[in-house]
């Protein structure tokens, strides 16, 4: 089979799950309860990404990588992800430029704003991308212990860490450093 060059019509291949249906137990029913639980107290939930197949983390990592300066000849292959990440000129040697043209419209076509890896909570199923925000003076919410808990202060969205306690408390752990990033253990 020919490959196919490198460029942001690969970006639509191997899309990213956005239900929680896609995760993998306890962490899917432990995310569905924090967000019934999120939603019962008037915050706004909005999902971008549960599970990741491995082939769009591929590209995802590959692209980040070329995108940052990496010469992708070495790029090593992945079964069923028939991509040339080399572009060549008119005269067939290596055109580092298009390359990383190319690999510039992905990363920006998936919209990468961290370092992807290439083995994740995400290809797990132990990952959720979403944004929480909420407009009330006062967000009071269940955790996972039964116990109201009102958050007063701090920002009204995802961000807040008063919410990362509580979604602790479901085992839905922040990662800090990326915001709409939860997963299981916090990576």
């Amino acid at each position: 089979m020919a490959k196919i060059l490198s460029g942001p019509a690969w970006v639509p291949k191997f899309p990213t799950s956005t239900s929680t249906d896609d995760l993998v137990d306890p962490f899917k029913s432990n995310v569905k309860k924090f967000i019934g639980a999120l939603k019962k107290a008037g915050a706004s939930v909005s999902i971008s990404a549960t599970r990741r197949p491995p082939q769009r983390a591929y590209l995802m990592h590959w692209s980040f990588k070329i995108s940052s300066g990496l010469d992708p000849a070495p790029v090593p292959a992945k079964a069923g992800v028939e991509i040339e990440w080399v572009h060549r000129d008119s005269t067939g040697n290596p055109d580092g430029r298009a390359s990383k043209t190319a690999a510039d419209l992905m990363v920006a076509g998936y919209d990468i704003a961290f370092e992807p890896a290439l083995s994740s909570r995400h290809i797990d199923g132990k990952a959720i991308d979403m944004d929480i925000s909420w407009t009330a003076a006062a967000l009071t919410i269940t955790d996972g212990a039964a116990r109201a808990v009102t958050i007063r202060t701090g920002v009204k969205n995802g961000g807040n860490t008063d919410l990362h306690k509580v979604g602790a408390s479901y085992g839905v752990i922040k990662l800090v450093a990326d915001h709409p990033h939860w997963s299981n253990d916090g990576h």
